[in-house]
């Protein structure tokens, strides 16, 4: 029998499973709503698209390197115990190795991945591990060089952190050094040219608010303003910033001694921007045992 769009979206919004996989459900049951939704629990799609509501806030940063193109993507879970699970650490591998083929995260989601797409494959994963997983964002840089670090690594090339170096000079070991410091330091861009505008101009007026309160001379207050926007612009920024391995050296001044040139760099926190709802360990715990 013909399948309606009306039929695919019903059971869409009822089970939280994909377009494609409503649509077969139905298909497969001849238009039967209760018999679709039975089958999509026996293949474990019902069970995944359950867990979907819940908060994914764990999970891994990994980075891949092939020639001048790197890429970091991020993937959560809801509990760092999947985080170190290495089930879940070898498909995010396999996840940020065929993003380098891609331009950016949906065209990733659609990927192959050892014959499935990668959205598949993690909604799989969701239906065996027992949670809830999100494909979050990736990131990719080119360069003549990249350099990576992973801060708080939970195997290799993943972790909690994971920092991208782009250079057109300059040797690995540098390269590692400005990465550990973007870790670290979390810069908001490269240079003062590459700061969010609004950001700045906020920024601006906050410290035009601050100095008028004073009650300071306008000359006086100007030179405040020009001074304070001045430190705000060099703490922002990568090349401006005092290089964690030698403060007497701004990075970019680092950069010049040892021969290099950074292009741009890309920095991933597992997390970040997520609102996580907090609970104690013993509520976790029970938690994962329910499913």
């Amino acid at each position: 029998m013909a399948i309606t769009a009306a039929q695919v979206k019903e059971l869409r919004e009822s089970t939280g499973v994909g377009m494609m996989d409503a649509k077969k459900a139905l298909v497969e049951n001849d238009g039967d709503m209760e018999a679709a939704v039975d089958w999509l629990r026996t293949k474990g799609l019902a069970k995944a698209a359950k867990k979907a509501g819940r908060t994914a806030a764990e999970g891994l940063v990994a980075v891949a390197v092939n020639g001048g193109v790197g890429v970091a993507v991020e993937v959560n879970s809801e509990t760092d115990f999947v985080a170190k699970n290495a089930e879940f650490q070898t498909m995010v591998k396999g996840i940020a190795e065929a993003a380098l083929n891609v331009a950016d995260v949906d065209a990733l989601k659609a990927a192959d991945l050892g014959g499935k797409s990668v959205e598949t494959v993690l909604t799989d994963k969701i239906a065996t591990i027992g949670e809830n997983m999100t494909l979050r964002r990736m990131a990719k840089l080119e360069a003549a060089q990249v350099a990576t670090y992973i801060h708080n690594a939970a195997a290799d090339g993943m972790g909690k952190i994971g920092v991208l170096v782009g250079m057109n000079r300059g040797d690995e070991a540098f390269g590692k050094q400005v990465a550990m410091h973007i870790a670290a330091a979390n810069p908001a861009a490269l240079g003062e040219a590459d700061l969010d505008a609004a950001i700045v101009e906020k920024e601006r007026q906050v410290q035009i608010d601050i100095a008028r309160e004073s009650g300071k001379p306008e000359a006086v207050i100007e030179k405040m303003i020009e001074g304070r926007m001045k430190k705000f612009i060099a703490e922002s920024t990568l090349l401006g910033q005092a290089f964690v391995v030698n403060p007497d050296l701004t990075v970019e001044a680092a950069a010049k001694e040892a021969g290099a040139e950074i292009t741009g760099f890309i920095r991933l926190e597992v997390g970040e921007g997520i609102e996580k709802v907090e609970e104690d360990f013993a509520a976790e715990v029970a938690k994962a045992v329910k499913g």
